[in-house]
């Protein structure tokens, strides 16, 4: 047995040099170390026949506690409180779509689709995001006009970095306006959504970048981008957020055939941000202004910084000429919220999580669905709430907060034994009134463990009931925090459990 045990640790050593050596990509010695590791699996064996499962979540994914549960909840809350208050209606889609559905629309990023194995002869695919099947949905219900919510998971085979959020499966929240309407109307209730939630949720100072795609179009056209590259440029121009502008250009240049004159054309413009009088110095710039698309986005963006000094979130906002947003789809207006930095509380460490919330304008997507190739007008946003989860969940950790992982009002106890067919009554009122209520599963539980209990589990109020109170028809209502009691007349107990436990919705 002393053996085996040696034996497994020396696999689980190679295992982990091995590893190491692939992230390191070190070709040379990796096939030697992977046939050391295959031979010393050889000789474990198996254990007397009992198959060994390996207890982990796929790469990229992970399990919820009842803790983490019950912050996403609460921050699940506010965002579909807020798209509710701005009139969204809501829909669902399958998790899988045709895979010729997705196919196209994401530029580089086609890469990371998930594709199932040919299911009785359909090639089906993971959905990448939420923007796609809805635009589907449109054309496939001949819709021309709705405003929309959706919260579910996508799937991305990307290289996950769980400490910031980034996952291949995960959720994510998103709201759109589809019609024909007034230029800018829908897209900045859009950014004044994504303002609201993020303001709710308290997670930080931000700020909203925005760009529009004919703009970074007509700078690519004047800077001599020819048309088939303007794609790829535009996918490097977008990682400006992430690195130097020497990478990015490098990037141009060395892989992307760029000449470099152009590149440092493209670098005289992308590294320009503002607000609004940066659009009225780009529509007098010779160049740009000679451009129809750009003068289109220009004069947009224009219009639309009015009504975000309007809607009181202009201060929130700022034009950022790298911002490019790689998916393909968009054809107008595109933003991106990011967070400027963390609440510096006593503990608390910084996170680089990136951008929380992202959208913009999508005018020809549904057309790609439609047979006849009718266009329906699209905007929308998306907000990121795994990176949102992980900044909460790490900010209640270094503050040792305590999270209540259930919504219990009341603990139905008794001080005496033989009573549990009175408790059982009592609870069954309870829950029959609608209020959330528990008991202990024993026959005669100690009214100390009871007590305990409700610490534990924070629940506020414990309902007790003995032979006194039975014969004066009241309950002993206590308060678990002051420890106050007071005996409330059976009749009226469940109007004053709601008075006590009524409270406001707080994220932490």
């Amino acid at each position: 047995m002393a053996d085996r045990a040696a034996l497994e640790e020396l696999v689980r050593l190679q295992g982990e040099h091995v590893r190491g050596l692939k992230q390191q990509k070190a070709s040379a010695d990796i096939e030697e170390e992977v046939s050391k590791l295959l031979k010393l699996k050889a000789q474990l064996g198996h254990d007397e026949g009992r198959q060994k499962f390996v207890l982990k979540t796929p790469k990229g994914t992970r399990d919820y506690s009842p803790r983490q549960m019950a912050v996403r909840e609460k921050v699940f809350d506010v965002i579909i409180r807020c798209f509710k208050r701005h009139g969204a209606e809501v829909i669902d889609t399958p998790v899988f779509e045709l895979k010729e559905t997705l196919t196209g629309k994401y530029g580089e990023d086609s890469k990371l689709i998930y594709d199932l194995k040919d299911q009785g002869g359909e090639l089906l695919s993971l959905r990448y995001d939420l923007t796609v099947p809805f635009a589907r949905y449109l054309a496939m219900n001949k819709l021309t006009n709705i405003k929309r919510y959706h919260i579910a998971k996508v799937y991305r085979r990307d290289n996950p970095a769980m400490t910031r959020g980034r996952y291949r499966e995960f959720y994510q929240c998103d709201f759109d306006i589809a019609g024909q309407f007034d230029p800018m109307i829908p897209d900045a209730e859009c950014l004044k959504i994504m303002c609201e939630i993020l303001s709710s949720l308290q997670i930080g100072n931000f700020l909203v970048k925005v760009n529009d795609r004919r703009i970074l179009d007509g700078m690519f056209a004047i800077c001599g981008v020819p048309d088939s590259k303007f794609r790829t440029i535009c996918s490097s121009v977008d990682k400006l957020d992430k690195v130097s502008w020497e990478e990015v250009k490098n990037e141009m240049v060395g892989e992307k055939g760029l000449a470099p004159e152009v590149a440092d054309r493209i670098g005289d413009y992308v590294q320009q941000h503002g607000g609004v009088s940066l659009v009225e110095q780009l529509l007098q710039d010779p160049k740009l202004s000679q451009n129809k698309q750009a003068l289109e986005g220009l004069g947009d963006l224009k219009l639309l910084f009015e009504y975000l000094t309007l809607f009181g979130i202009d201060d929130k906002i700022s034009f950022d000429l790298s911002l490019a947003r790689g998916l393909d789809y968009y054809t107008g207006v595109i933003y991106e919220a990011v967070l400027l930095q963390m609440p510096t509380q006593a503990g608390e460490e910084p996170l680089g999580v990136g951008s929380v919330a992202a959208g913009g304008r999508y005018d020809g997507l549904v057309g790609m669905f439609d047979p006849k190739g009718r266009k329906v007008p699209c905007v929308g946003l998306s907000i990121g709430v795994e990176r949102i989860f992980s900044i909460v969940e790490q900010r209640l950790e270094a503050l040792e907060e305590k999270v209540r992982t259930t919504e219990t009002q009341v603990l139905v106890a008794s001080a005496q034994k033989k009573l549990l067919e009175e408790r059982l009554k009592l609870v069954s009122e309870l829950w029959d009134a609608g209020i959330k209520a528990e008991l202990l599963y024993k026959k005669n539980p100690k009214l100390l463990n009871q007590l305990q209990y409700c610490e534990e589990a924070g629940i506020p109020l414990v309902a007790i009931i003995g032979e006194q109170e039975l014969k004066d028809g009241v309950v002993k209502l206590r308060s678990v925090t002051s420890r106050e009691e007071v005996d409330v007349r059976r009749e009226d107990l469940v109007e004053e459990i709601r008075r006590r436990t009524d409270q406001p919705l707080s994220i932490c």
